[in-house]
């Protein structure tokens, strides 16, 4: 196996890691809106290599500007290549005065490329014996390979010597340059030899040898075992002019003239003023603290950069981008000689009465599934404020072989796949047993309980007959009533704010299809994994509450939304909603009847059969065939075919696109509901149960998964077939409560407008009262176009619609819809300052509100790139009504969880957007539907009232 040689001269290739940090995830900018992410992710690949390779020498080499001398050579040299994006440009400078401040030299040569001078200083220590390793991606750099250089690619952990070159490319180092020279590089703009591709090079580098002796003997080319030798003896020969001119181009120069030798590029000393005063202003706020502390922060390796995988460093870019946003709070020590396994029942009953003695606990659930309706309970552990934590095995087994009978009374296991089956240990308590001396403590409101995701273990545990009391806090919500953007996993939290890196439960049971359950991981790995989790969100809650308690309004919103909020969450999921899964079964049948008719009307449109999920050969039907014009591109240059693509292309009258959006949708129906629906009917239950995530949205509004409720259309016969299938149990009606236009009553609140007020008090249909403001008509005149356009104008502007997006709604010209905006401004003055006041809100605090005081937090608002911040800007009006909305009906939902809690005629079975569903008992239809409505129009008190509607049906869709 390749191994690195120890004290390498280490050569990183640094223009190479700036596009691909630059590329590797979403653009990061700091609270002034200055792009930072290239910057980051190149800082952060350096110090992982740094790390790993513990060099004493080393360079980071970046190209310079300006023209080399492969653009003298050949005009078109990387011609085709677009301009660096400013986002880009803006951060090199910064870059380099980091990595200088590090102590790391920092080469940039003119004339020549990032390459030429890395394979002279390759070259120059190779030639006195010194062994170097070149981090690079660049498959270029394979020709310098030779028993003392090696490369490394960061992004797949492989290393390539001699002997790896052979493998991989299927030639040695030294026929690189010819291989690039045949096939030319279209990166480069290398134009190689036409009509010879990778497979054709490597042919004829393998069956006659080096270029030069290819073109000395060209009547051997026809023999060879290559599709089209006949011809290709000719291609090479016309091409022969651009062979030489490639083979120049490609052939990395180590004769660059440098001011520096290899033996000379040590790495100095680090100088923490400056680096404190750039990761100061990039706001990369761990490094800073690290710095503040004297560290030197990027090259001095540290238990969490070691334990981070170095080749994997552009893959953990994304992730660790999110904990750079908040600054490592505390430097955690997490002591896991403090953790206990419990097996015995004298073990139990010392830690029930030390729990009991304690002012708060966490606790932690360990199952075998992430299903909590499913799932079963492997462990529970508990952590106390003092780093003291246990864990109590409950179902962990060990494998054992089947044995079978050979016939002649022998048993035998096949030792080369054996079957396995799993076997309780006896090493640890009984389940039953257990359960019943926790249940008294568990259910004790006086002990006060803390959790990460929380929701997931009072299910767990209600599955088991005990109803959880007296949690207090969960570090999930605490995390995201902080600042809802980030992630709030339990592994990020515990990186972002203890500056700890958590077990990864990967490590202990692999990956892929065969990765172990929690139930089959070795006991004490197990053990010490489960009882740091309890630990970790101890810790995390003494740092996050900390920092809450400056800000008393999220304490409020902590305490009196969301946290309530989630044991009403678990009864809804444990509840579940019943499914009619004959009336999906038919629905399928007519879906596919439907995707068939579509597909052949595509094909006969297209005027050939195709696959309509194929990408690339709708490409080539679309943008080739029908001369359709390409609206927007993939990454990759190609033509886009994505959903935004094809309806441009079908408000522009072309029929194919517009039956590709019909059959998308409808194969995804089938997919997601009608086909997946029946197969998640839980058998004990013989219910659907969703699970509702309270922090993923950056609003404050739940999202659902397995299923996803929130996607099942409702403006389409479709959608409301899917509907129609949630039905209710014998003697009891589906009861549907949705809020009315409660997004546009909020903007009325907030605005203070006059006009927009009087008409929701007033009791007018808002469309038409708005139609009847902006064309100067009575009420009774406005035609139900004019309402239509009335209606796009209400919606459009609170999600910051522009003219251009209003006209390609209505189907009317820009400068009518601009006509249109300026007259509801004119009518609807306050609307408008409201608007830009919270703009510019937004953009000197970097978030916004809601009426409940939940921040949005927006950090493109400052962004140089005008789409995100124009997107920020919208984002800032529609989120304090969106957010304030979501609020409300997690009100409604608490209240009315007190009110019918434990009442057997009446059950909250879902929340869906602004609407609320429930079993009703037939009998109490009247009585449950006047109290739902007069609790949700009582959620919030505005200056315009809120109206819920309420329906009855058999079914969610008769009920809607």
């Amino acid at each position: 196996m390749t191994q690195i040689a120890p004290n390498p001269l280490v050569l990183v290739d640094g223009s190479s890691y700036l596009y691909r940090a630059f590329h590797a995830f979403p653009p990061l900018t700091n609270s002034q809106g200055e792009p930072t992410g290239a910057m980051y992710g190149v800082l952060n690949m350096i110090k992982s290599l740094i790390s790993q390779v513990q060099p004493s020498h080393i360079a980071v080499v970046f190209d310079a500007k300006g023209k080399t001398f492969r653009d003298e050579l050949f005009e078109q040299y990387k011609s085709h290549r677009p301009p660096m994006p400013d986002e880009l440009r803006s951060q090199i400078e910064p870059l380099h005065q980091m990595i200088r401040a590090l102590g790391i030299p920092l080469l940039s040569i003119e004339g020549v490329e990032a390459d030429d001078v890395i394979g002279t200083l390759a070259m120059q220590a190779a030639s006195v014996g010194k062994n170097v390793l070149i981090s690079t991606g660049d498959k270029d750099m394979a020709q310098l390979v030779n028993q003392h250089i090696m490369l490394i690619n960061t992004m797949n952990n492989s290393l390539l010597d001699r002997a790896g070159v052979i493998e991989k490319y299927g030639i040695p180092p030294e026929l690189i340059i010819d291989y690039l020279a045949l096939m030319g590089d279209s990166s480069d703009n290398i134009p190689g030899v036409a009509g010879v591709g990778e497979k054709t090079a490597l042919g004829l580098l393998q069956g006659i040898g080096s270029m030069t002796e290819i073109y000395a003997n060209l009547d051997k080319v026809a023999d060879l075992p290559i599709r089209g030798a006949k011809k290709l003896g000719e291609k090479l020969l016309v091409s022969k002019a651009d062979a030489d001119l490639s083979y120049v181009l490609a052939t990395i120069k180590t004769d660059v003239p440098l001011e520096v030798s290899h033996d000379q590029l040590q790495i100095g000393t680090a100088n923490n003023d400056q680096l404190a005063e750039y990761f100061g202003r990039y706001e990369f706020k761990r490094w800073l603290n690290e710095v503040l502390n004297g560290e030197s922060s990027v090259t001095n390796p540290t238990e969490q950069t070691v334990k981070i995988n170095p080749y994997q460093a552009t893959a953990n870019i994304a992730k660790e981008e999110k904990i750079e946003q908040s600054a490592v709070k505390n430097s955690v020590k997490i002591d896991r000689t403090l953790y206990q396994t419990i097996t015995t029942e004298t073990q139990l009953n010392q830690w029930i009465k030390q729990i009991e003695q304690a002012k708060l606990v966490a606790v932690d659930t360990e199952t075998n599934a992430l299903d909590a309706m499913q799932a079963e309970l492997v462990g529970i552990s508990f952590g106390l404020e003092n780093g003291k934590a246990c864990y109590i095995p409950l179902g962990h087994c060990k494998p054992m072989a089947v044995h079978h009978d050979n016939g002649q009374g022998d048993l035998f296991a096949d030792a080369e796949s054996p079957e396995m089956q799993w076997k309780l240990i006896e090493n640890q308590l009984d389940k039953q047993y257990c359960l019943s001396q926790l249940k008294p403590l568990l259910e004790n409101a006086n002990i006060k309980k803390i959790g990460q995701n929380i929701k997931y273990d009072l299910t767990i545990f209600a599955n088991h007959g005990i109803v959880v009391q007296g949690v207090q806090f969960d570090t999930m919500l605490e995390s995201y009533v902080l600042n809802s953007t980030g992630r709030h996993n339990m592994d990020d939290l515990a990186e972002r704010y203890l500056g700890h890196q958590t077990i990864a439960f990967e490590t202990l049971a692999g990956k892929g299809k065969n990765q172990l359950t929690f139930d089959q991981i070795e006991l004490d790995k197990a053990a010490e994994y489960a009882a740091e989790d309890a630990d970790v969100t101890m810790k995390l809650h003494q740092t996050l509450w900390q920092e809450l308690q400056a800000t008393p309004e999220l304490i409020t919103l902590f305490e009196q939304i969301e946290l309530p909020l989630v044991t009403v969450l678990s009864r809804i999921e444990r509840h579940g909603v019943l499914i009619d899964k004959q009336a999906l079964a038919t629905q399928s049948a007519e879906i596919s009847v439907r995707l068939n008719e579509l597909e052949q009307q595509v094909h006969q449109e297209a005027g050939e059969t195709f696959n309509l999920a194929s990408t690339k050969q709708l490409q080539e039907i679309l943008f080739e065939k029908l001369a359709l014009p390409v609206i927007a591109k993939t990454p990759k240059g190609s033509p886009s075919t994505n959903e935004e693509v094809l309806d441009e292309l079908a408000q522009q009258g072309h029929i194919v696109p517009k039956l590709l959006i019909e059959h998308r949708g409808l194969a995804k129906l089938k997919s997601t509901y009608t086909d997946k629906l029946p197969l998640m009917i839980n058998p004990k239950t013989g219910r659907v149960h969703t699970s509702y995530h309270q922090a993923v949205t950056s609003t404050g509004r739940l999202s659902s998964s397995d299923p996803n409720l929130q996607n099942i259309p409702i403006r389409n016969e479709e959608g409301r077939k899917i509907r129609q299938a949630f039905i209710a149990r014998e003697g009891f009606k589906i009861v549907a409560a949705d809020y009315s236009q409660i997004e546009l009553r909020i903007m009325a609140h907030l605005s203070g407008d006059q006009g927009l007020t009087n008409a929701f008090q007033q009791g007018k249909d808002i469309h038409r009262a708005t139609a009847a403001e902006i064309f100067g008509l009575p009420l009774d005149d406005v035609s139900s176009e004019q309402r239509r356009s009335a209606k796009a104008i209400n919606f459009g502007l609170i999600y910051g619609m522009s003219a251009f997006g209003l006209a390609r709604q209505l189907g009317i010209a820009r400068g009518e819809a601009q006509k249109y905006i300026d007259l509801y401004f004119q009518r609807y003055p306050n609307v408008q300052t409201f608007m830009t006041d919270i703009q510019a809100k937004a953009k000197a605090q970097g978030y916004v509100e809601t009426l409940f005081g939940r921040r949005l937090y927006l950090p493109d608002i400052h962004s140089s790139n005008t789409m995100r911040r124009k997107g920020a800007e919208r984002v800032a009006i529609n989120a304090p009504m969106q957010g304030t909305a979501a609020d409300i009906i997690k009100k409604a939902m608490i209240t009315l969880d007190n009110k019918i809690q434990n009442n057997p005629d009446i059950v909250m079975i879902m929340q869906v957007h602004d609407e609320l569903v429930f079993e009703v008992r037939s009998e109490k239809i009247e009585e449950f539907s006047q109290l739902i409505k007069t609790e949700m129009e009582n959620a919030a008190q505005l200056s315009v009232p809120l109206i819920v509607d309420v329906g009855v049906g058999n079914n969610w869709d008769e009920a809607h």
